[in-house]
């Protein structure tokens, strides 16, 4: 249904999406540094790519998505200085560098699990690919665009810009204004420029993480696995690559750089970049305490929050704005999204159990049915607009409750109402990747449902209402909400 177009970040332009391989789609998204638990600004990325691979498999491509642990802790200025990350961490908790790398690995896994991401199909991490990194360094000092100081490799940004390269292409910023925005060398560095990055690192005696490699024992920088690993899966030239928006610069614009410099001129055809969040309208940020975990959301923990959400309805609230704009988390922001997320999947459930019999077809309701789920996949072929989707899923509720109200479900005609519960269950599970049940009703089965629903006709039955009613809120508060009708009584799970 159309063309896909989607927002390159690299030429700024929204352009029509043509993979490689016609039917194959390689996708990159650079990955946690495992030394804490996942923030949320990492999660919301996290989860728009998997949207992102989820819609494009609805499409029917076949995708390879790779998205990579860095478990070589890059160090505390993402650039060249200071103290490896996982190595501080490992020190402050008195554990193995890799005993914190794979705890918070696990800790990554089971969050993604419970936002109902898609495992990615190849998971490589940074330690497991030393041997490609130093070729890919190797490489590159072999074609003229590194060189070595005691022990330590860096790029040579200005020998790549004097060969024609732009340097500061993806992130839109000029060398001057790099040099002038960078601290004077002062003869207390190895590099000959303070553009210069580094490709391989000298490890002193201090240094918990370090191997061997042609320059002596040291460590790989930061940009390099990426570019090491992203190669060696997905080829010299790849479809899509994505990450947050500030991994534009440094990370993302030196990837390029040693993609260039190991033989690869153009190795990405499509760069993507999710924005940031925010909480209240500030910055996350763990310093000035204005920030929450993943966990914190579901368990109802934050200070910032009045009680936990379900994380269908949190992945529903990242959906219902678009990637490449600024997220705000607030309470009455999620408890916005908590009431839409419900009237959407109540909506959806009686759709599905409708029994559809043959009656007297309304053109006008058929046309209009089948204009919004055409526009569906338009808006989402648009740069995946999932908050114009999910309009276009509302609008479609608010058709669903006016055919229940009026028990006209039979005037829409067989063809449409297979149009739209393949339409809406689509988008909703296959493609957003929501949840009907959270943890408080996981457990509810329908046999079980209808068992306490027996129990109350018969507390009704007898007279007593009080306990009908004590029944009635008991299930409302578990997420069940019920409806007596003339046929009985129904229910639906939110």
């Amino acid at each position: 249904m159309n063309n896909l177009y989607l927002t390159n970040s690299l030429t700024r332009k929204k352009e029509i999406f043509k993979p490689i391989n016609k039917e194959n789609v390689g996708i990159y998204v650079c990955g946690p540094t495992v030394y804490s638990e996942v923030h949320l600004g990492n999660c919301r990325t996290f989860v728009f790519f998997d949207t992102m691979v989820r819609y494009l498999k609805f499409l029917g491509y076949k995708v390879r998505y790779v998205r990579n642990i860095t478990d070589v802790g890059h160090l505390e200025n993402d650039a060249d200085e200071g103290e490896d990350k996982i190595s501080k961490k490992a020190r402050l908790e008195q554990l193995e560098p890799m005993e914190i790398a794979q705890k918070y690995t696990n800790d990554f896994h089971k969050v993604m699990n419970t936002f109902n991401a898609i495992p990615p199909d190849i998971e490589p991490a940074a330690t497991g690919h030393i041997i490609e990194q130093i070729n890919m360094v190797q490489q590159i000092i072999n074609n003229g665009y590194a060189y070595v100081v005691n022990g330590s490799v860096y790029f040579d940004v200005s020998k790549y810009i004097d060969q024609g390269y732009d340097y500061g292409e993806l992130s839109g910023r000029q060398v001057d204004e790099l040099i002038s925005g960078t601290r004077n060398l002062d003869g207390q560095s190895d590099k000959k420029s303070p553009n210069d990055f580094a490709l391989w690192k000298k490890a002193d005696s201090s240094h918990i993480m370090k191997w061997d490699s042609p320059w002596g024992k040291g460590f790989p920088g930061w940009h390099l696995e990426c570019s090491a690993m992203s190669s060696k899966y997905l080829g010299s030239s790849f479809d899509i690559h994505g990450g947050g928006m500030d991994l534009k610069f440094p990370h993302h614009e030196c990837e390029i750089a040693q993609c260039v410099g190991s033989g690869c001129e153009k190795p990405v055809n499509y760069w993507m970049h999710g924005n940031m969040l925010t909480l209240n309208g500030k910055r996350m940020s763990k310093s000035t305490g204005n920030t929450i975990l993943p966990e914190e959301l579901f368990n109802g923990s934050s200070s910032f929050l009045e009680k936990a959400f379900s994380p269908s309805v949190v992945r529903f609230f990242m959906m219902q704005s678009h990637y490449r704009g600024v997220l705000d988390f607030s309470n009455d922001a999620l408890l916005a999204s908590e009431k839409g997320f419900k009237k959407l999947m109540e909506a959806f459930s009686k759709l599905k159990k409708t029994s559809f019999n043959q009656g007297k077809e309304d053109e006008n309701i058929i046309n209009k049915i089948n204009s919004i789920c055409t526009s569906c996949y338009k808006n989402m072929n648009d740069d995946f607009n999932t908050p114009k989707l999910i309009a276009n899923l509302f609008e479609l509720v608010a058709i669903i409750n006016t055919l229940d109200q009026k028990n006209s479900f039979n005037t829409i005609g067989a063809e449409t109402h297979l149009f739209m519960l393949k339409t809406m269950s689509g988008f909703i599970e296959d493609v957003l990747g929501l949840e009907a049940q959270n943890k408080n009703h996981a457990q509810l089965t329908e046999e079980l449902i209808n068992m306490i629903l027996n129990l109350r006709a018969e507390a009704k039955k007898n007279k007593d209402y009080l306990l009908s009613d004590k029944i009635r809120d008991q299930l409302t508060s578990l997420g069940v909400k019920i409806k007596d009708g003339k046929d009985g009584t129904t229910f639906v799970v939110n």
